[in-house]
């Protein structure tokens, strides 16, 4: 349940290419540290903005997904011209069907890119997609998400044996 089908090291190592060999044509992104540079920033990860050109000039469908007030994700996804799901409890898959679903694909041909094993990841597989796992961007500070990334450490090292 919380181990992802791929694990890449960032968003934009998600190439046409692979989408095609695992049948995904739509997409559900998480923003904090995989889209942006660090949770609640604005910034995009460098090289963003060319990879959502290629994946939208490829026809490939693009919703974000996110656990933040709807205001908030609204404006990130405004900014980078995409549909937005807010307040998505994740990993309640709730969220995640409804997102799919403004994608117009199959559950089966849909994949959720996130970086979080608790959320994302789990949240993907309790709704029936395919998960990505990309590695964060900015290490957190907060003490909620040091504890969860030690335990992440600590899956993904079992998952490389």
């Amino acid at each position: 349940m919380l181990k992802p089908h791929h694990i890449l090291n960032c968003i934009t190592d998600i190439t046409v290419g692979f989408l095609k060999e695992n049948s995904i044509t739509a997409l559900l992104l998480d923003v904090d540290n995989t889209m942006s540079v660090a949770h609640g920033n604005k910034t995009l990860r460098e090289g963003l903005s060319e990879w959502l050109s290629d994946m939208r000039k490829n026809g490939i469908s693009l919703v974000i997904l996110s656990n933040a007030k709807k205001e908030r994700a609204k404006r990130f996804a405004d900014s980078v011209g995409l549909p937005v799901v807010g307040l998505a409890a994740k990993p309640l898959p709730f969220g995640y069907l409804k997102a799919a679903k403004l994608c117009g694909a199959k559950r089966k041909n849909v994949a959720m890119v996130g970086d979080q094993i608790f959320t994302d990841v789990m949240g993907g597989r309790l709704a029936g997609v395919k998960t990505i796992l990309v590695t964060d961007i900015t290490p957190e500070d907060k003490l909620n998400f040091k504890i969860k990334r030690n335990l992440e450490k600590k899956l993904l090292k079992r998952w490389k044996k």
